[in-house]
């Protein structure tokens, strides 16, 4: 056998094993009663009907709940850690892992009962499970505008695919404080489908626009604050290392501790390194 075919088995029978672990994990927790859904790839492929590859599985939980999914994993045989205890706990087996995900990076996207209320039944894998709603999907991908990474296109294939079904009144109120984050990527969804406009609701432009035009200024009281960090963890690190902004992420003005962010932002690649020329 050449080595282009050795290579290609090999990687055939690393899929197979990953699948394998990612049908078991599903059915584990199926068994095991603990309320989970499935998210990422999987849930966009649902809704869009975009698929492309992925290398884990995306599995949105309670942080309340998380110790009996670790419990139900662990006596399947798997090795968990809770590797960013603010946010996200992995699932091992070999190379393959699973993703349990319990809020955002950022902290200000928690999975709470009204992601469950609203979750929509299929089947994943074979497995009859519940995936994430298309609105609370939205919403945690909004944020997520890192160098190496851009949901932008993520969610406007959304709203595309699932705009005339879109619970607009509930993604408003998820957005709460945040709303020019919502506007911004209603406005791009305008620039990238023409045509499409009308998809989104002109009650809620004129809403957000308006809003926008009354609120140009910030409060007398406002603190110097760089809320960027809600968008990259990386990208704003000069505001509030360098240049003294406080960071939108921690308390009391985002959900996260000065150990979290630590913990986080030591985890991006590179942190620390000389640069490269």
């Amino acid at each position: 056998m050449s080595k282009r075919r050795a290579k290609a088995a090999s990687s055939r029978d690393s899929a197979a094993e990953a699948s394998a672990f990612y049908r078991h994990v599903l059915h584990t927790l199926n068994d095991s009663g603990v309320p989970f859904m499935v998210g990422g790839a999987f849930a966009f492929a649902c809704y869009t009907g975009i698929k492309r590859d992925t290398k884990d599985l995306d599995l949105f939980i309670r942080r309340a709940d998380y110790e009996r999914v670790e419990a139900a994993l662990r006596a399947a045989g798997y090795s968990t850690d809770l590797t960013f205890p603010h946010w996200l706990a992995k699932v091992h087996s070999g190379d393959a892992f699973v993703d349990l995900i319990f809020s955002s990076g950022n902290g200000i996207v928690p999975v709470d009962d009204g992601w469950f209320e609203h979750a929509v039944e299929a089947e994943v894998m074979g497995v009859p499970v519940r995936i994430t709603p298309p609105e609370e999907s939205l919403w945690s991908k909004a944020f997520i505008m890192e160098r190496e990474r851009y949901d932008g296109a993520d969610v406007a294939h959304l709203i595309h695919a699932h705009g005339d079904r879109m619970d607009w009144q509930r993604l408003r109120r998820r957005f709460g404080e945040h709303w020019r984050v919502l506007l911004s990527h209603l406005v791009l969804y305008g620039f990238i489908y023409p045509g499409e406009r009308a998809v989104v609701p002109s009650w809620l432009m004129d809403e957000l626009l308006e809003r926008l035009r009354h609120d140009d200024q910030p409060p007398p009281a406002q603190p110097r604050l760089c809320a960027g960090t809600l968008l990259s963890r990386e990208q704003y690190l000069p505001d509030v290392e360098q240049q003294g902004y406080e960071d939108g992420r921690v308390e009391p003005f985002g959900a996260m501790t000065r150990q979290d962010v630590e913990h986080w932002t030591d985890a991006i690649p590179g942190r620390g390194e000389a640069p490269r020329h």
